[in-house]
């Protein structure tokens, strides 16, 4: 189980990775992020242009359902595996 703790720990090191990771791993965390802390995805979908909102709402809105503590917990697990 992972605590509170151990995801704002986390949260940091994200912030302090020694490589930057490739675009779909930075929409992973921000979605895992977004999960664990608010819960499901609310509000509409972007529209138009801009692509990077769009990607982001849709890498959340892919973990809809998924309970805040298992976001957490994949969060840890995800910055642990690419902070080596």
């Amino acid at each position: 189980m992972t605590t509170q703790e151990d995801f704002e720990a986390a949260s940091q090191r994200a912030q302090q990775l020694p490589t930057k990771p490739g675009n779909m791993v930075l929409l992973q965390l921000y979605a895992l992020y977004k999960q664990a802390t608010d819960g499901d995805v609310t509000g509409d979908r972007p529209g138009g242009f801009d692509f990077k909102a769009i990607a982001k709402y849709d890498a959340w809105n892919g973990l809809k359902g998924t309970s805040q503590e298992a976001a957490r917990q994949q969060y840890v697990e995800l910055v642990s595996e690419l902070a080596g």
